[in-house]
């Protein structure tokens, strides 16, 4: 169950069990899209579709939640339904929606606003009472930068760079250096505030918005009304810390971009609250990762410790998906504790090698 936001900021030196099924512990999930919902291209990722509908059909509030600033939450709810996942606007959260209310509170209503990406941004401008223009010779009072898309023009980088130089407030909804797409990773929102930043000179740093920031967190709060959120996604420097920083659990799921031997090394900050494979994980509980006296650790019937410079596991337990799991967290716990608040930098190869991950 969820638990004082202060005990969830300090213990994560295991992950943590749940006799109840997640959904059953948490009244809403919000959770990411990309590489947890579905894939880069499109497509819906292995039992997401049925695994939300049994949650949603047993009292859990689905809420997604998303860095990229470029689609309206109108078209991401249409997509998400076209995939089978029945969904509203409101179930939807963007980075372009927490950036247009952070401008808000510093500027009038009615002000003019240089937008340099997409629709998602315009129309979250829009709701907030705020005039989207294209030109910094039309005299806004503050340049929103969110991702475009691969066809954005230098042109646009260049009227931001413009506005900033003349001394215009500078916000971001992310900072996401990549994003993935149906042909592989291109370069994100962050790769292109880079390049503003280069042309400023850079003596100037935009307010950000989106994950793991606060003001992502806040919007989607208030917009859900979620009382014991879990956050769910693949992603430790998003997803897991921006629940961290929020002061809520997290679910990471192993369909996206964080591997097993990245989960291992991860600072506190990026250590999840839950580990599962895809959003089945959502229908079940969590097993507890016990901690012996001798300084290793158990889950199901796998024992992890640190040897040397090695992560060591034993136990009776087979490489079936689940027990695989049981034997990732054990790890978990002997990694984490031994590295401490650092990144922990023991060789993992032959123990992950034993669970086939």
């Amino acid at each position: 169950m969820a638990r004082d936001g202060q005990e969830r900021r300090t213990e994560r030196s295991r992950p943590g069990g749940s006799a109840a099924a997640l959904s059953e512990a948490y009244d809403t999930a919000l959770l990411d899209l990309d590489g947890v919902v579905y894939f880069a291209g499109g497509a819906a990722i292995p039992y997401a579709v049925e695994a939300l509908g049994a949650a949603r059909d047993g009292g859990m509030r689905l809420a997604y939640v998303t860095n990229n600033a470029l689609r309206t939450p109108d078209a991401v709810a249409a997509h998400l339904t076209d995939l089978g996942v029945p969904t509203e606007p409101g179930d939807v959260v963007t980075s372009a929606q927490a950036v247009a209310r952070l401008v808000a509170e510093d500027v009038p209503e009615g002000s003019r606003v240089l937008v340099v990406g997409g629709e998602g941004l315009r129309v979250a401008l829009r709701e907030r009472g705020l005039v989207p223009v294209e030109s910094a010779d039309d005299e806004p009072v503050a340049v929103v930068q969110g991702y475009g898309g691969p066809d954005m023009g230098w042109g646009r980088f260049a009227e931001a760079a413009y506005a900033i130089g003349r001394g215009v407030p500078w916000y971001a909804s992310n900072t996401d250096l990549t994003i993935p797409g149906a042909r592989g990773i291109g370069p994100g929102n962050g790769a292109a505030v880079e390049v503003v930043r280069i042309a400023t000179g850079g003596r100037v740093e935009p307010k950000v918005a989106g994950k793991p920031r606060p003001p992502m967190h806040r919007e989607t709060v208030l917009r859900t009304g979620a009382e014991r959120p879990l956050v769910v996604g693949d992603r430790l420097d998003t997803d897991i810390e921006g629940a961290f920083h929020g002061g809520v659990d997290s679910l990471l799921v192993l369909t996206g971009v964080t591997d097993a031997a990245r989960l291992l090394s991860a600072v506190p900050e990026h250590r999840p609250t839950y580990v599962a494979a895809d959003l089945r994980g959502l229908l079940v509980g969590q097993p507890e990762v016990v901690a012996d006296g001798d300084g290793s650790f158990r889950c199901g019937r796998w024992r992890a410790s640190v040897s040397g410079d090695a992560l060591v596991l034993d136990g009776t337990g087979e490489a079936g998906e689940s027990e695989a799991l049981d034997g990732l967290r054990a790890l978990c716990g002997a990694a984490w504790t031994w590295a401490g608040a650092g990144a922990c930098g023991l060789d993992a190869g032959k123990a992950l090698a034993r669970l086939g991950l």
